[in-house]
């Protein structure tokens, strides 16, 4: 929502305050077909030769959580706490018998069916099965360290792999100045061949020319560079959980009791996902 409005005023900022001034828009309007589908079709040309299909699925994704913003808020991260404090509890209580069931097919779980909006991420739901499945194969003689380590590896792939279509988007951002500088010499090429023409006509080519210098630098500054540093806020924003999870299986399996436990996952997260601390205990001991 805040992206589209954004969009909205960027243009007409910049398109209104020229007009405004005494600017000719039409001669704008007229150039910009031209010089923006040389700038975007090198723009696109460059991302398929650096990418393959599911790099550019990624991009298209990251400019999607652009407008749509993050998937998860201050709710899911409760009802992260929650899940995998019951899964702690049942480990340390019943013992990794009565674990195993849930972790081996989450679909099944009732406790995983308390959560449909977290159990709909396989990658979430995977880190937590597949970390406890360590613990359970092991019968608890596993090292809390190598476990930690491992979750370490795994947050380390998820984070890279998220985050590869927002570099790719920021490699385009600083790559569209240079490319309507391509715009523009094209068009003073074409203005050259032109040399015997009146000067009104010469002004014309020759304005229309650096249209293609001013549509690389406003794509680059005021519309694909802030798109890739609010796609890296919202994949920031939701990689959180899986900090959540990591911090509550560790903390347990290092035996810490459990309100340190939660208030630790609880407290670590930014203010605007942090649960109240009533909600968090209030859940808890209703549970």
């Amino acid at each position: 929502m805040f992206a589209a409005i954004g969009i909205v005023i960027l243009l007409v900022m910049v398109f209104g305050i020229f007009t405004f001034s005494g600017g000719d828009i039409g001669a704008v309007m007229l150039a910009l077909p031209i010089e923006m589908g040389i700038i975007c079709g090198a723009a696109i040309g460059g991302l398929i030769i650096g990418n393959n299909i599911a790099g550019l699925k990624a991009i298209l994704g990251g400019v999607v959580q652009v407008f749509k913003g993050p998937q998860y808020g201050k709710s899911d991260f409760l009802d992260c706490i929650f899940l995998v404090s019951k899964l702690m509890k049942i480990l340390r209580a019943d013992g990794p018998l009565a674990l195993e069931p849930h972790i081996e097919d989450p679909q099944a779980s009732l406790i995983f069916a308390e959560y449909p909006h977290l159990l709909a991420d396989k990658k979430l739901i995977a880190l937590i099965c597949d970390t406890l499945r360590l613990v359970v194969v092991s019968s608890g003689t596993l090292d809390t360290h190598a476990v930690e380590e491992v979750m370490d590896n795994s947050l380390k792939t998820n984070h890279d792999e998220a985050i590869a279509p927002v570099n790719s988007l920021q490699n385009l951002a600083d790559a569209l100045p240079a490319l309507g500088i391509v715009a523009a010499v094209l068009g003073v090429v074409k203005t050259m061949g032109a040399i015997d023409q009146p000067p009104e006509i010469l002004g014309a080519m020759i304005g229309s020319a650096l249209v293609g210098t001013f549509l690389g630098v406003l794509l680059a500054y005021g519309l694909v560079g802030p798109m890739a540093s609010r796609a890296r806020q919202v994949i920031e924003s939701d990689g959180a959980i899986y900090h959540v999870v990591k911090q509550i299986i560790i903390a347990s399996l290092y035996g810490h009791p459990q309100p340190l436990v939660i208030e630790a996952a609880r407290s670590g997260l930014l203010q605007v996902n942090q649960p109240a601390f009533s909600d968090v205990f209030d859940g808890i001991r209703g549970n």
